[in-house]
């Protein structure tokens, strides 16, 4: 195991060089819920990333989780609530997803790629798959919808933080 980790940190740093460690973070940030593309990017802008290194790594990081999300987090969630396990939690999660869903179920997935391509906090690719597995929508096509979503969101994102910023700088 530990060789398999050290080759690919060998891997990252032949192709990124000197920004290995950048590109790890940018990866590393835009894994995470809420935060997602629409905080890694402007991070890795600020730490002097190419805008094309930092689109491609965070739109990798934000779509990492939905796959699992889609097969997994309704299942997960049936097991933690059968065994008292952070029920309020989940039903917390779970009404928030729901609440953010109206605009969702009317028009399905064109619903679901918009709601995660608009970036804002509280949408996005985490939130868009939750909703998309609770309303038991069609895996493969919400995964497609999602990743649509989650690259106009890159790109828009992508556009604000290196056009709009980076022309004031």
């Amino acid at each position: 195991m530990k060789r398999v980790a050290q080759s690919i940190v060998a891997f990252i740093i032949s192709i990124f060089g000197a920004n290995a460690g950048k590109v790890i973070g940018i990866f590393l940030i835009s894994l995470l819920p809420v935060i997602e593309l629409r905080g890694s990017i402007p991070v890795g802008y600020y730490q002097g990333l190419p805008w094309y290194t930092n689109m491609i790594t965070s739109i990798i990081g934000n779509l990492l989780p939905v796959p699992f999300i889609l097969l997994f987090v309704v299942k997960v969630f049936e097991f933690m609530k059968k065994r008292n396990i952070m029920v309020g939690f989940i039903e917390k999660i779970e009404k928030r997803a729901m609440s953010r869903s109206d605009s969702i179920a009317n028009k399905e997935f064109i619903g679901l790629m918009l709601f995660v391509a608009i970036p804002l906090p509280g949408t996005g690719a985490w939130t868009g798959a939750l909703i998309a597995a609770l309303l038991q929508f069609n895996r493969k096509k919400s995964f497609m919808y999602i990743c649509i979503g989650v690259l106009i969101a890159a790109s828009l994102v992508t556009l604000g933080v290196y056009g709009v910023i980076g022309s004031f700088i």
